[in-house]
């Protein structure tokens, strides 16, 4: 399976099977002389969204230079994404892409949604303080408040250690679910800052009134975007929306302003299992040159 030669839309399906009988690619399992990044857990304090605390993890790649600019990756729901044993498996991944060339060397920021709280007790994720969890505000608005947290809080943050790109086309931002639209939010709202898009299971249903961005991206001038788009056939199907025929809606509408994007039908529903198999593949395609 090869998808760096695609330029625009194509399809991929994976017919439905158990989690169990899904293979992990090679470069999603650790391989013989790729020496390994690093990874750190950190916490921020946000203004842009005033009372919350996130924890946020650093994976810094084996090959990265400080004297040159690292290319850069956010992923929301980033304890979902840097898990070696989760999903995507995404370290094991960004070690045999960066080392094989296939990517830049690319410093992964892989950050949590924001929480009301004064303290998080150990490492946040889906069920931390769930109650108190700004996700929604966050990544299902249509504005550009998360990108404004990315451009004046975390990405300073993490440039007072490393030399992080300030080039928009060696930026990209990735998430599943709310984090999918997140995602393309951020670049549709600021393409100045982020220019590849991939989403998983992405939520552009009426949440917060996400199922408006098919209409927007055939009225509105296109932007300078490369989207990946991922979803499984059997996702969601609730008041919000369908997930499945929203996503349907997106490529449509991606096809039709020709936008440099791949579109993913597997099986699954509102799971990481595909789209994690399929991971390795769909960064290649996304990082191309």
């Amino acid at each position: 399976m090869n998808l760096s030669s695609t330029i625009l839309a194509c399809s991929l399906f994976i017919a439905p099977a158990s989690a169990e009988k899904l293979r992990w690619l090679p470069d999603s399992q650790r391989q013989e002389g790729v020496p390994k990044g690093t990874v750190s857990r950190h916490e921020i304090r946000s203004d842009v969204f005033a009372g919350t605390l996130r924890q946020y993890s650093l994976y810094v790649p084996a090959e990265y230079d400080p004297k040159k600019p690292a290319a850069v990756m956010v992923f929301q729901d980033g304890h979902a994404y840097v898990s070696e044993k989760g999903q995507f498996r995404t370290p094991i991944v960004l070690d045999n892409l960066i080392h094989k060339k296939l990517m830049p060397p690319t410093i992964g920021i892989f950050v949590n949604p924001g929480l009301k709280v004064d303290k998080i007790e150990g490492k946040q994720g889906w069920a931390t303080h769930k109650n108190k969890s700004n996700r929604s505000v966050e990544y299902d608005s249509l504005n550009a408040n998360y990108a404004e947290f990315l451009e004046k809080e975390l990405l300073p943050a993490v440039a007072k250690n490393y030399n992080l790109t300030k080039d928009p086309e060696q930026r990209a931002i990735c998430g599943l679910s709310s984090g999918g639209i997140c995602a393309f939010t951020v670049g549709w709202e600021r393409p100045d800052l982020f220019r590849k898009i991939m989403s998983h299971i992405g939520s552009f249903t009426n949440i917060r009134g996400g199922h408006v961005y098919p209409a927007l991206i055939r009225k509105e001038k296109a932007r300078p975007l490369r989207v990946y788009l991922q979803d499984g056939k059997d996702d969601l199907d609730n008041s919000h929306g369908n997930w499945w025929l929203s996503n349907l809606q997106m490529q449509s509408a991606l096809a039709f302003r020709r936008y440099d994007h791949y579109w993913a039908p597997t099986g699954g529903g509102h799971s990481g299992e595909y789209g994690g198999r399929l991971f390795p593949e769909a960064l290649k395609w996304l990082w191309r040159k």
